[in-house]
């Protein structure tokens, strides 16, 4: 019974990540498109097209609503948003991730992760602003709650024309949400304790213990969580981007010679012919649209949390959080590593890559920065999702502290197992959870959309007057 379900687990996972479609190229390579690439690449294209472009257009704009937006005594800021959400964007895969795919890539597929930015921004945009319109008020936390759930209920109760206590696929939203937090939880906590017993040589079950008392103190208090992401998101961010940038002033003259590589390998008849150029594309663009989320559903849930003068705003200030993902934390890991010369990363995969990348670069200092670095991406992460899941619980069982309790229990226990062990079939329900909601959200953002680009035209004639 029990492998009958983990069997089901890899296969639903095999099925929404693994390739779809197989298309052949020229010199011998194939290209293959997974399932949730065909559904986020498509609408990316075409929300960039109906938005014209709106994460180049109106990024200044972007940019001005983190900065003067002031905090709103019903919910909160456009800033602390924005915290939260690039707390859970910006995890491990930022740092393993990347490596991934540059060692699966090449050079090459740092531009395809900031062609994958730069539609997702569109995609996060109207997500954003769909969360604002359908907002309601929170009763157990105060301020407001909502995200993908609660849009879609609207919207198939309008249908009916009567209220409804739950729609099928807003509750199949929220249960893929939960399961998906659950999941990543494990992959957390493991990447953890992994990382700080190969720095300090600290036994898993001593980090594992720290990590989840820390984060119970946090996410098991009403409202922590906000306070703390304001302090730990800025903090990692401006560390790990202040260290890549003193890295690219060091190795200045070496930059033109990175850029050339990216953008060469990106369009390189060299890959072509080798029938590499599918591994190339296909790799940076899993690696960015997993890494910024847009399209999943996660971050609408803190942009319903926010009241903003306008609707319009929020979904500006999560396309911003994209760029930030994306173009900013990702490309810093891919800089770290491409700087790096050919000798001293030569036949390494994974963590070990990165280590030697940045003990090159920092010395033994590199093995501690990393191990803190991912630390705090980790851990921002894991009580960012615990946020998120305060809408989907209530959506599901109603406005019930015992619930909220229940779930946060839940999710610390997975926490606790996966820094002492990793239990694939966990991943992958993580995986098939994430893959999920994206197939929920990104349907529905069709028929949806319309309010969404209504809003933005009614932002920027404001703008006019």
């Amino acid at each position: 019974m029990i492998q009958g379900i983990i069997n089901l687990i890899e296969a639903a996972c095999a099925f929404l990540w693994g390739d779809l479609i197989t298309l052949p190229l020229p010199g011998g390579g194939t290209l293959g498109i997974s399932l949730l690439v065909m559904l986020l690449i498509p609408t990316g294209i075409y929300f960039t097209i109906r938005t014209r472009v709106l994460p180049i257009r109106l990024f200044r704009d972007e940019v001005d609503t983190v900065l003067k937006q002031t905090h709103h005594r019903d919910g909160l800021s456009s800033f602390q948003s924005l915290m939260i959400s690039t707390a859970t964007r910006v995890g491990m895969g930022n740092l393993v991730g990347v490596v991934a795919a540059v060692s699966a890539g090449g050079a090459g597929a740092v531009f395809w992760m900031w062609i994958s930015a730069l539609l997702g921004s569109s995609t996060a945009f109207v997500e954003a602003t769909l969360a604002q319109l359908h907002q309601t008020k929170d009763p157990l936390y105060g301020g407001y709650r909502g995200g993908p759930a609660y849009y879609i209920h609207d919207y198939f109760e309008k249908k009916k024309g009567h209220p409804i206590r739950y729609s099928v696929v807003a509750f199949l939203f929220a249960l893929s949400g939960l399961i998906c937090w659950c999941g990543i939880s494990q992959v957390i906590s493991n990447s953890v304790t992994s990382s700080f017993q190969n720095a300090f040589g600290i036994p898993p079950l001593y980090t594992t213990i720290v990590l989840v008392l820390f984060s119970a103190i946090i996410v098991l208090r009403k409202n922590l969580t906000v306070p703390v992401l304001d302090i730990i998101v800025p903090f990692m961010a401006t560390c790990y981007f202040g260290i890549t940038v003193a890295l690219i002033l060091i190795n200045i003259t070496a930059i033109p010679d990175v850029l050339s590589r990216i953008f060469s390998e990106a369009f390189g008849f060299q890959q072509v012919a080798a029938g590499g150029f599918g591994a190339v594309l296909m790799t940076g663009v899993k690696r960015g649209l997993f890494s910024n989320e847009a399209g999943s559903g996660s971050a609408p849930c803190a942009a319903a949390t926010v009241r903003v003068q306008h609707p319009a705003q929020m979904g500006l200030v999560q396309s911003l959080g994209v760029f930030i993902d994306t173009i900013v934390i990702c490309s810093c890991t891919a800089f770290i590593l491409l700087l790096a010369p050919h000798s001293v990363t030569d036949g390494k995969v994974g963590m070990e890559l990165l280590q030697s990348a940045v003990n090159y670069h920092l010395g033994e200092f590199g093995t501690i920065f990393i191990a803190m670095i991912l630390f705090l991406f980790c851990f921002s992460t894991f009580i960012g999702i615990l946020f998120y899941a305060r809408s989907n619980v209530a959506y599901i069982f109603g406005d019930s502290w015992t619930w909220q309790t229940v779930y946060k229990i839940i999710a610390l226990a997975m926490l606790f197992i996966g820094g002492l062990a990793a239990y694939t079939f966990v991943w992958d329900l993580g995986d098939v959870g994430v893959g999920l909601m994206t197939i929920f959200n990104i349907f529905m953002l069709y028929p949806l959309a319309g309010e969404a680009l209504d809003a933005l035209k009614d932002y920027e004639a404001s703008k006019v007057k």
